[in-house]
């Protein structure tokens, strides 16, 4: 089937089942065209909390798909690709970061919402790479587990002196590829080009940074500049939301290196087939989402950078 009536399927699909459709920045661009909604994964869950859709469809990877049914536990959330995970989540399971509290003694959990229920449900608190800087600056424990990803913990233990933080050694594939060389040889190209990290990235692609954010705060730092040209120094699918909201600037990326597997499995027949079958539904229990909710809940009050 082609794009068009692809695209048509899903539209009268939606409609019949009032579901909507939400795409995460790194998906493909076809998949974030026919999106209600496009963001960074919390953000996403946040909005379709708030609408009356009876079923949300999320184009993105599992621990997105558990975050908005744990925030809208009422509606039915389907994920369109069964394997679509996230090698960063799965690399914390709530028995090994126990085990490394248990060995660092009295410390506060702080998980990336990059997590996996299981680890959601024995954080004190969540954070996004938005906030979590202000995350563990908020917090009256002067020891804190930082979980899964090591780069963008050390980020934060750069920027919070006051705490002793302990890393999980956990990375983002993508984003733990770049290095140093990376981004001087694009600003050996485009010397006028401000350069963009996802704080997910090391520490020597982060220092090289102009703007060091999410997704959502690289897209508002390239709108509010007067610059023309950007280096991105995050997932390829981020370029898709540029280009369309500011068509007269630039945007440089890191070629294959950062494109994310999982992000892509997500294609428009996948979208068409979960909305016509209900497939696949992510189930939780009551007491997974009562748990998991406390500390993305923690989290909401935090001001975001």
């Amino acid at each position: 089937m082609d794009k068009t009536l692809l695209q048509d399927k899903i539209t009268k699909l939606k409609k019949e089942k009032n579901a909507i459709i939400l795409a995460h920045y790194y998906q493909r661009d076809e998949v974030q065209e026919i999106a209600d909604f496009i963001g960074d994964s919390l953000a996403l869950s946040i909005e379709a909390s708030k609408t009356n859709a009876s079923m949300i469809v999320f184009c993105g990877v599992k621990f997105m798909a558990e975050t908005a049914k744990i925030l809208s536990p009422d509606k039915k959330v389907l994920l369109p690709v069964l394997d679509a995970g996230c090698p960063l989540a799965d690399m914390a399971t709530a028995e090994n970061v126990m085990k490394m509290k248990d060995e660092i003694g009295d410390a506060s959990i702080v998980s990336y919402v990059n997590t996996n229920v299981d680890v959601k449900m024995i954080s004190d608190i969540c954070c996004t790479s938005a906030n979590a800087i202000n995350v563990v600056k908020s917090l009256e424990s002067k020891k804190i587990l930082f979980v899964p990803d090591k780069h963008l913990g050390a980020y934060v233990k750069r920027n919070v002196s006051d705490k002793e933080i302990y890393l999980f050694d956990g990375y983002c594939a993508v984003h733990d590829s770049f290095n140093k060389q990376d981004i001087e040889n694009l600003l050996a190209k485009y010397p006028n080009a401000k350069v963009c990290v996802h704080p997910e990235s090391p520490l020597e692609v982060i220092e090289l940074a102009d703007f060091v954010g999410s997704t959502a705060g690289i897209i508002k730092y390239c709108k509010e500049s007067s610059v023309k040209e950007f280096i991105i120094a995050t997932e390829n699918g981020i370029v898709f939301e540029l280009k369309k909201q500011l068509p007269n600037k630039v945007f440089y990326t890191l070629g294959t290196k950062a494109i994310c597997v999982n992000m892509k499995k997500t294609t428009l027949k996948n979208v068409a087939d979960a909305l016509q079958n209900d497939i696949y539904e992510i189930n939780l229990t009551d007491e997974q989402i009562e748990k998991a909710r406390k500390p993305i809940e923690r989290m909401i009050a935090i001001k975001r950078q």
